[in-house]
């Protein structure tokens, strides 16, 4: 499959993209293998892989430690990373920030989330400067205390035309996507038909031009009941564990 590009996503629009979430070099190097479209290394990685509480706990450090650990295992996939909880505090201190995060992991691509004026320039400056951006409104996990929990957006007038602008006003500054968190279905769809640009949803309902999971809640790789807008299709943390089990109770006998 060929690595698509940013102008192959533009295009995509309408279509179903199909992107999901990957933090380790062998799991990318399975990805990297399938006709998956995109591969994000999103600083979920604090929830489910170094068990933090919220993503607000990830460092910059620790983004370009699995974000080059997933580029090595998928070099022919296209790679966007997360820009963490205070690394683009300020215009300056995104463009720093992100610069970094775009070299040293080689992705394709950082995603950032907000809509605040100053983002809006960051957004600028940086493909300005030639970084690729992904936008991320709705839900926006680094904001959690802020919004006060997890919550579907856009359900009410105000919410939803709220979410409306941002999202226009994400386009104007360049990005090339915009992903839908937690936002109402219709809204998401509203959205979705006045963009030029693909938008991809997560617990958006099923009218955005594209997808994006946690592979770890897909397959069910923890303990933890995955969120509601995820079907896991598999059972990996009881299979893995079941193995294990099979594995000691070999060595007893």
């Amino acid at each position: 499959m060929k690595k698509h590009n940013v102008r192959d996503i533009r295009k995509a629009k309408g279509k179903v993209l199909q992107v999901l979430t990957c933090y380790d070099f062998q799991t990318a190097q399975m990805l990297n293998e399938s006709e998956l479209d995109m591969i994000l290394v999103g600083d979920s990685v604090g929830n489910v892989i170094l068990g933090y509480e919220t993503t607000v706990e990830v460092t910059l450090a620790e983004m370009i430690i699995f974000g080059k650990a997933v580029r090595r295992g998928a070099p022919d996939k296209f790679l966007i990373v997360d820009l963490p909880f205070g690394s683009y505090s300020s215009v300056g201190q995104g463009l720093q920030s992100a610069t970094k995060l775009f070299q040293d992991t080689r992705a394709e691509a950082v995603k950032l989330e907000g809509a605040f004026p100053y983002q809006l320039k960051l957004i600028e400056r940086l493909t300005q400067t030639g970084i690729a951006v992904m936008g991320h409104i709705g839900l926006t996990p680094q904001s959690v205390h802020q919004l006060g929990g997890y919550y579907t957006h856009g359900k009410n007038e105000t919410s939803a035309e709220r979410l409306i602008n941002e999202a226009r006003a994400l386009e104007k500054a360049g990005v090339f996507a915009i992903v839908l968190e937690m936002v109402d279905e219709a809204v998401a769809k509203r959205i979705t038909k006045e963009l030029s640009i693909p938008t991809i949803g997560i617990g958006a309902g099923k009218d955005t031009d594209g997808q994006v999971l946690v592979i770890n809640d897909l397959l069910k790789m923890g303990p933890k009941t995955p969120p509601k807008f995820c079907e896991p299709i598999a059972d990996l943390y009881e299979l893995k564990k079941d193995l294990i089990q099979f594995y000691l109770q070999g060595k007893r006998d």
